[in-house]
């Protein structure tokens, strides 16, 4: 099913759409960067001034959020996983958020008063990302970002979840229903990197732009185009830019490249499964991808919001937390 939406206001704006430009920017330099110098084999903090200001930053985001219920620390085979927990009073499998680069539980900070108090919610930090989660072990491969959610969830008693991912988040939401679809009572992808189209070669192209030594101001307007704002959207500063912005300068990723899925690996997903793509701009592929997957997944509920961009779940938030909510409902 292929529906197409407008956007709705949201109080996102303007600090949202930027951040969203810059999540995914700083998401292809990695790679591109990558060609050049070898990633490291295990995430980690260049400095302890950095890692500091990144909590701080982190701490003031999570502030503005009700308390939440719960914050555990799960041990997997991969390493330990941050997981923040607010409690709901719906009955049913809870909700899983999996985040997109460089940012971790935060990035859901103007989504997440939309479910708190409704639906059990529980927010994962990353592995081999920025974040509170602590990597002890490379990951070697695309697919075992599905294995340390998959022990996550074992650790955390959480038998099947609705599981939700944005950007290179949803990526991991995928690999998980791929490999795990018995612990995925849903499947809901935000604008997921890769997994349904390449990455257009023209957001490579500006990424290799920002490192080069270039004009800042350049950087600037590259990173705009990437995420299709404008320069003076990625100037803007909020608390969740600070946290993004010492995420990209002091930690050193340590995350395979995911892959594009196979035909026979999403005709494979027997669970609900739902795909919000954006009409502008969109970096996991737009209408082609939605193209592709209803022809693949005729049971998806795909949807193309025509003047979103790839910040679609803040842009969208006014409309998008209240479908999500009652498509958890009908799907228990």
């Amino acid at each position: 099913m292929n529906t197409q939406r407008t956007n709705g206001k949201s109080r996102w704006g303007v600090a949202g759409r930027a951040l969203a430009a810059l999540l995914v920017a700083w998401l292809i330099v990695d790679k591109v960067a990558g060609v050049v110098a070898p990633a490291p084999e295990v995430g980690f903090w260049r400095t302890q001034d950095g890692e500091r200001a990144y909590a701080q930053a982190y701490d003031d985001v999570m502030d503005a959020l009700p308390v939440a219920d719960g914050v555990l620390d799960v041990t997997t085979a991969y390493g330990t996983i941050r997981a923040v927990r607010w409690d709901g009073s719906d009955p049913g499998p809870p909700v899983v958020l999996l985040a997109g680069h460089s940012s971790g539980a935060p990035m859901w900070a103007e989504n997440l008063p939309d479910w708190i108090g409704k639906r059990t919610v529980f927010a994962l930090d990353p592995l081999g990302d920025a974040g509170m989660s602590s990597q002890r072990v490379p990951l070697t491969s695309f697919e075992d970002q599905a294995e340390w959610i998959s022990q996550t969830l074992e650790g955390l008693g959480v038998e099947r979840a609705h599981i939700v991912g944005h950007s290179f988040g949803g990526s991991n939401a995928a690999i998980l229903a791929v490999r795990h679809p018995e612990q995925t009572a849903t499947l809901t992808l935000l604008e997921p990197i890769i997994v349904l189209e390449p990455l257009p070669a023209s957001a490579l192209f500006w990424a290799t732009l920002t490192q080069l030594p270039v004009p800042q101001s350049l950087k600037d307007h590259a990173i705009a185009e990437i995420g299709g704002v404008t320069v003076e959207e990625v100037r803007e500063r909020s608390p969740m830019s600070v946290m993004i912005d010492a995420a990209s300068s002091y930690y050193s990723t340590a995350l395979p490249l995911p892959r594009t899925l196979t035909d026979q690996e999403w005709q494979g997903l027997s669970m609900p499964v739902r795909v919000d793509l954006a009409g502008t701009r969109s970096l996991a592929g737009g209408q082609e991808a939605a193209s592709r997957l209803n022809r693949v997944l005729p049971h998806a509920e795909v949807t193309v919001w025509d003047h979103a961009t790839h910040s679609l779940p803040m842009q969208e938030r006014a409309t998008l937390g209240p479908q999500l909510l009652e498509y958890w409902r009908t799907h228990h």
